[in-house]
């Protein structure tokens, strides 16, 4: 079974560094990857979309925030964990975000191998194999 995440950031080069950062895990099938550029983006693709197994959202966007996007997913995918990722990684912002239903928390520059455990620990928990 192939792992799906969704990525949601405005910056334009997010989605080349995933891919790079992951390619033979994409190219083997393990993981497919889609993303989307905003918040309103990202809600059309949670709710036209298969169930993802994971999202991983920006938190500071135009329009509506990473923040306001979180509940509006849970609503509709209350099982898909939401990862939220940023550059401000100050405590009242991460415990906003697990107040909405965050389920994890990591601050921007990605560290990928970080990332990779994160995702590789809710997978685990899901039942699925990275």
């Amino acid at each position: 079974m192939s792992t799906y995440i969704l990525v949601v950031d405005d910056e334009p080069d997010v989605e080349s560094m995933f891919r790079q950062h992951f390619r033979r895990d994409l190219r083997a099938g393990r993981f497919t990857m889609e993303f989307a550029n905003s918040a309103p983006a990202a809600l059309e693709q949670v709710k036209s979309n298969p169930d993802p197994s994971l999202i991983l959202s920006d938190i500071n966007m135009p329009g509506m925030s990473g923040l306001e996007m979180l509940p509006r997913v849970k609503a509709v995918r209350p099982n898909v964990p939401v990862i939220m990722v940023t550059a401000y990684g100050d405590e009242a912002t991460r415990k906003k975000a697990t107040e909405l239903g965050a389920a994890g928390f990591l601050t921007k520059p990605i560290d990928f191998v970080l990332l990779r455990q994160e995702i590789n620990q809710r997978m685990e928990r899901t039942g699925l194999v990275c």
